[in-house]
């Protein structure tokens, strides 16, 4: 496993050092609820950004309900807590999935991340902080609704994306985590994906209705990256193991994926709030 890690470590450095070091871009994805389709959104979005020239990581950040490793039929020998724990570096626990993304199991490491001393901090601050560079995008999948520690991931990431549903509750849901983390005067770049939409209509009425309260009560503009329409092929994939956007990518959700991930490409965030470096200083910041 040493080895993996060693050859996998010399990989990125080689396609870093030939691409001149990447200015990484730090997205959360997150949702007021369970439920909605959200790690199922974050690793096929990760996988159409890698289809598109971006090498990406997808963080695992999901405490309790990490699964992002079973939705693409793999293992994960290490994670997060073997890093905290000092029992493996940063590179033995980064994986490889389909096309080259890479991925980070969260396990059971997250619920000790916020409770650490100054010099675990300064540790782990040292360890993701090598990952600056080798990557153009680094994707948090959070868990559903506002943890203290989901919060931190929202607040200390260069945007943040909300993914819900047509159903009421999950607007509901959706809208008032947008309002409790403004409410905490917290700065957030706020993107909104509709999933399982039954058509385009439904999915431009239930962005508009959550865009219209949002610029209403909160006056803030939430640009929509996209909706994603309700395809019996995603089930299938799932129960495959294997992303719906390589095992069906003619399907409907696939070919929404693919342009909400053009979508996010066209908007240049390279550069903003320091990267991984930047991202570090907000989530530990006392």
């Amino acid at each position: 496993m040493n080895d993996q890690a060693q050859a996998l470590r010399n990989l990125v450095q080689t396609q870093a050092t030939a691409a001149g070091g990447r200015a990484t871009r730090i997205v959360t994805v997150t949702s007021g609820k369970g439920g909605v389709g959200k790690s199922n959104f974050s690793l096929n979005f990760a996988l159409a950004l890698q289809k598109l020239g971006k090498r990406t990581l997808v963080f695992d950040a999901d405490i309790g309900m990490a699964n992002i490793d079973v939705l693409m039929g793999t293992s994960a020998p290490y994670n997060l807590y073997h890093l905290l724990k000092r029992e493996k570096s940063i590179w033995d626990i980064v994986h490889s999935g389909p096309l080259g993304i890479h991925f980070i199991a969260g396990g059971s490491g997250f619920k000790d991340l916020l409770d650490l001393s100054e010099a675990e901090l300064d540790y782990f601050g040292e360890q993701i902080g090598r990952l600056h560079g080798h990557y153009d995008v680094i994707l948090f999948d959070t868990g559903a609704g506002l943890s203290k520690e989901t919060i931190k991931f929202i607040v200390a990431a260069q945007e943040t994306v909300v993914v819900t549903t047509p159903e009421p509750t999950s607007i509901t849901d959706a809208y008032a985590l947008i309002k409790m983390v403004r409410a905490m005067n917290h700065d957030v770049d706020f993107k909104l994906v509709v999933n399982r939409a039954t058509d385009g209509r439904e999915g431009k009425q239930t962005a508009d209705k959550i865009g219209l309260v949002a610029r209403q009560f909160l006056q803030m503009e939430l640009p929509v990256l996209g909706v994603v329409l309700d395809d019996a092929n995603v089930t299938k994939a799932v129960k495959k193991q294997v992303p719906f956007t390589l095992a069906y990518p003619g399907g409907d959700a696939a070919k929404n994926i693919e342009d909400i991930a053009k979508r996010f490409l066209s908007v240049d965030k390279d550069g903003e709030k320091g990267g991984v470096r930047g991202f570090l200083q907000r989530m530990f910041r006392r």
